[in-house]
């Protein structure tokens, strides 16, 4: 997020929209897609009170979300859930996803004024000089006028007060009628020399050494108390902690394989994929509505309890470290 639509959402009272929340709610990347597209329906349905989605039967003839009708002139929006950066990588699922909706038009009859395509993140600086020369050439070829809705789009329009039902849904964090469930806050703990020391044969120790990294002592006292927070919660079995726990474990593993899906991408030949971890917790420290009621040290020890349970890992071949 910008620290403009930070600082924007902040002044008014609401939390900051973070498009993370998608995987959160769907618990996996494939169903942050479902759920991505359905706030885009509600969306437009806002903004344009006649656009409908359509259905995938077994096609969907390139078309999302459909505004005019389909024996004359429409606009389509095409949602696509690329995250946490839109890359050289989709270049060729945007491609197809545009000359399919030209296709069908010829097709079945009807004409094709506009297209939108919809991702809930920005691009890179090659991507978008792509972007840039491919939409010229395609607006040229096609007489197709085609429009790049990102992150900032979005976000702008979600905090318009026409919208503010779409952002609570899907955005505002999730609270029981009497408030959030709010997890027993464990103080701090540094750690002594004997846990420290226990700590240098972990899992997530060995993983961020294999990325390169020589300071761990900030990541053993995460995990150290996030790992201590769980224990807690584990211990006590309440049920509403425990669905939050859970969540919040959810949470930063999807960041995590957002990100790792990105960077393996970005670094074909490098297996240490520089920047990862550093890019990871900077993203959940910066998350909005998490679950649990968490300082920034417990949300980063519970990505390091992911990595200790051989679930994620920080370099490319990181299965193989386990």
């Amino acid at each position: 997020m910008t620290a403009t639509a930070a600082s924007t959402s902040l002044a008014s009272g609401e939390p900051p929209i973070n498009f993370a929340a998608h995987q959160l709610r769907a618990g996996n990347i494939a169903g942050a897609r479902d759920d991505f597209e359905q706030m885009l329906a509600m969306l437009l349905a806002a903004i344009h009170p006649g656009a409908r989605a359509i259905s995938a039967n077994p096609g969907d003839w390139g078309i999302d979300i459909l505004l005019g009708e389909l024996s004359g002139l429409v606009v389509i929006w095409q949602s696509k859930y690329f995250w946490p950066i839109v890359t050289r990588s989709h270049q060729g699922q945007i491609r197809e996803s545009f000359d399919s909706a030209v296709a069908a038009a010829a097709r079945n009859g009807y004409r094709l004024a506009q297209w939108v395509l919809c991702v809930p993140a920005s691009m890179d600086a090659p991507t978008a000089q792509w972007w840039d020369n491919w939409r010229a050439r395609r607006q040229r070829e096609t007489g197709v006028q085609i429009e790049l809705w990102h992150e900032n789009v979005l976000r702008n329009l979600l905090v318009k007060p026409d919208c503010a039902h779409v952002r609570r849904h899907f955005y505002d964090p999730y609270a029981a009628p009497s408030g959030p469930v709010q997890a027993p806050r464990v103080p701090l703990h540094d750690l002594d020399p004997e846990h420290d020391s226990a700590l240098d044969g972990a899992l997530f120790v060995r993983q961020l050494r294999a990325a390169g990294h020589t300071e761990v002592g900030a990541a053993k006292r995460e995990y150290f108390n996030a790992d201590l927070l769980a224990r807690e919660i584990l211990d006590k079995r309440v049920p509403a902690e425990l669905d939050a726990l859970d969540e919040a474990d959810g949470l930063v593993h999807g960041i995590w394989e957002g990100q790792f899906n990105s960077f393996v991408v970005q670094w074909p030949r490098d297996a240490t994929l520089p920047g990862l971890h550093a890019s990871v917790m900077r993203e959940i420290r910066s998350t909005g509505g998490f679950p649990l009621s968490l300082t920034a040290v417990h949300r980063c020890g519970l990505m390091h309890r992911v990595v200790e349970q051989r679930r994620a890992g920080w370099v490319r071949h990181w299965r193989e470290l386990l």
